[in-house]
């Protein structure tokens, strides 16, 4: 049985995903009362596999209807709520749209990041995440936000991606902004959004270091190195 009402928006999600958060974060901004379900992917729910053609999150539960993909997700809830978080003009908006593919790469760069097995590769990932970055801080202008002083569809893009560095930011001195003054700001705008705080639980930071500790890689050394180093100091 499915642990929800059907008379209401309902948003499957799992606790570190970041592409639920950026749904979440646009429900927030919008004002949409929802109801929020959290699920174990390593131990799937009947129910789910049943709903969820990828098997993956985030879905949206709209009446007897499933929505799934992020991207689906929140051009659906733009275009149905008021007020949209896209530009109004076609080449703008297309340009916003390209960015949020750009945040999706750069989601996989965090994943081989994470996952490097050892330091040569957690070297490489982390070069491929500077150039990233450098990238977005030549197309970010004064903001605070992305597209200036309005929040949009991307920031909600950006805002879980900066998140995992508040995480990465206390196992070592990574570096991946230096250099990178604009990159810099839009993260910390982006970190004091009341929607991008609440899109993630309280124990979020503490899922996600158990998350890295058991992924057998060279960032999980890291991470049991501070943590032992941290044990023996008096």
């Amino acid at each position: 049985m499915q642990p929800f009402k059907t008379d209401r928006l309902t948003l499957v999600s799992h606790h570190l995903c970041p592409f639920v958060q950026r749904a979440a974060i646009l429900l927030d901004e919008k004002n949409v009362d929802y109801e929020r379900v959290q699920i174990d992917l390593t131990n799937k729910p009947d129910w789910f596999t049943k709903i969820s053609p990828l098997g993956r999150v985030p879905l949206l539960i709209v009446g007897d209807s499933v929505l799934f993909e992020s991207a689906v997700i929140c051009e659906y809830l733009d275009e149905v709520t008021a007020g949209s978080l896209h530009p109004v003009d076609p080449l703008e908006k297309a340009r916003a749209r390209s960015f949020i593919e750009y945040g999706s790469a750069i989601l996989n760069d965090i994943g081989g990041f994470y996952n490097a097995a050892d330091a040569e590769r957690l070297k490489e990932m982390r070069q491929k995440l500077a150039e990233k970055f450098a990238r977005l801080e030549a197309e970010l202008g004064n903001g605070p936000y992305f597209a200036g002083a309005k929040f949009s569809l991307v920031d909600a893009v950006f805002g879980p991606i900066f998140r995992y560095f508040d995480s990465f930011d206390k196992i070592a001195e990574f570096g991946i902004f230096d250099g990178l003054p604009k990159v810099i700001a839009y993260r910390q705008a982006l970190a004091e959004r009341p929607s991008i705080k609440g899109a993630v639980t309280a124990d979020y930071p503490a899922r996600l270091e158990a998350f890295i500790a058991r992924r057998g890689s060279q960032l999980s050394r890291l991470l049991e190195n501070r943590d032992s180093q941290g044990a023996l100091a008096p």
